[in-house]
């Protein structure tokens, strides 16, 4: 008797018009489409692809008609040399980046906080990978969130952009350089090992639709219109100060950056009163950050929501599948918001105070993302049940699912 597989083959065309690209090279499409003139870098596993596909980019297309090469990449003889070049080159008017993992934003952490209190533009991308220590290069995570997040010493926070496919990690990477350049401070791009060094499924990127921002620059006529150029004075209430390009024709155009206390003119100053008014400011430019700044979450609340669930970066991958099982195998219906910045924004706020309980789902060990929305916003804590997944794979939908209805189980019982 003969067996009839129950398997056909059938053409389809869902593929159609698609590319395969890895995060790590639309990422330098990104930055070179994002007007990035310099980026230095050391190399590192899982981000050194980054800078090496950017070569190949800006060599077939940034240069003259005479061949002259209107960029620089520098491989830097460390991470801190690197991350000082970006810094050097912000200060100067330039776009610069640079690329790293885990190890490296360690080493940049004083420099860090340089770009933070002086206000120099700089962007770092962030391909995220197993620790502590060397840990396992070759595996992927997202455990720098609440480093990068707090990096240096002092009291410092910059913004994090989380992108969580393709497209996100090329848009990302040019919003990083306006970002950095509009709010004068260090922006984070947080990728991982998974979405930067795998291929992926992504429809065609387009190309930029509006001119690059270089923030508040102030040229020669708007100088000659203020009377006075106050490198660190708030004038509209945002936070975020005034500058000007090294270059700039005026002779108030030249000014000085300062890693220590400074006052309004960056004149040096070890006031308590001018100290803690800097730092009140840069309190209140954050909060600009937060509330005008960041990309909103994208959020599914259709239909009945049983759960509610929020991740980010690639863990999105796996949800479609989670919540389908949720529905099919549990009888569970979702809802889903998936963060893609730091600070958190107001919507994620709304998503988690419309619903009774929402399970955060990280790759990491210790629910960094969860503990920074615990720590500032505690009235929000009880709400928050983290669902963690740090084997160095990627997560899969069947974690995620089981991982709720545990939780849920555990919370009934609690709760009889």
């Amino acid at each position: 008797m003969s067996h009839r597989p129950p398997y056909r083959i059938e053409k389809r065309d869902l593929t159609d018009g698609k590319i395969l690209i890895e995060g790590n090279e639309a990422t330098a499409l990104g930055m070179m489409f994002g007007g990035v003139s310099l980026a230095a870098w050391y190399p590192i596993t899982p981000s050194s692809s980054v800078c090496e596909y950017l070569t190949s980019f800006m060599k077939k297309y940034r240069r003259e008609e005479d061949g002259a090469s209107t960029y620089a990449i520098i491989q830097a003889e460390d991470e801190l040399a690197a991350f000082a070049m970006v810094i050097g080159a912000n200060w100067a008017g330039a776009r610069a980046f640079t690329a790293t993992s885990g190890p490296g934003i360690s080493l940049m952490a004083e420099m860090a906080g340089l770009s933070y209190f002086a206000e120099i533009p700089s962007v770092i991308t962030d391909v995220q990978r197993m620790g502590p220590s060397t840990g396992l290069p070759t595996r992927t995570c997202q455990g720098d969130i609440a480093k990068a997040y707090y990096l240096s010493h002092g009291d410092c926070k910059h913004p994090l952009l989380l992108p969580g496919n393709m497209s996100e990690c090329y848009e990302f990477a040019i919003k990083s350089l306006d970002l950095s350049q509009r709010l004068q401070t260090l922006v984070f791009l947080m990728t991982d090992l998974d979405l930067g060094m795998n291929r992926w499924l992504s429809e065609p990127f387009e190309a930029p639709k509006e001119d690059l921002d270089f923030g508040k620059v102030l040229n020669a006529a708007q100088l000659d219109a203020a009377g006075e150029f106050a490198r660190y004075r708030d004038v509209d209430g945002d936070g975020i100060p005034y500058r000007t390009l090294p270059g700039t024709e005026h002779p108030l155009a030249a000014y000085f950056t300062r890693g220590t206390g400074h006052t309004e003119t960056a004149g040096y100053s070890e006031k308590p009163e001018v100290w803690q008014a800097n730092m009140d400011r840069l309190a209140r430019k954050f909060e600009t950050i937060r509330r005008e700044h960041m990309p909103a979450p994208i959020i599914d609340e259709e239909g009945p929501g049983d759960v509610a669930l929020i991740a980010y970066g690639s863990t999105d991958a796996a949800i479609p599948e989670a919540r389908e099982l949720l529905q099919s195998k549990f009888e569970t219906h979702s809802h889903y918001a998936r963060v893609r910045a730091l600070p958190v924004h107001d919507e994620i706020l709304r998503f988690i105070e419309d619903h009774d309980v929402v399970y955060l789902i990280e790759q990491n060990r210790d629910a960094q993302l969860a503990s920074i929305i615990r720590a500032e916003y505690p009235h929000l804590a009880p709400k928050i049940q983290s669902i963690l997944h740090y084997s160095g794979l990627p997560v899969d939908a069947e974690t995620i699912a089981e991982g709720v209805v545990a939780r849920r189980e555990a919370l009934g019982k609690v709760h009889v």
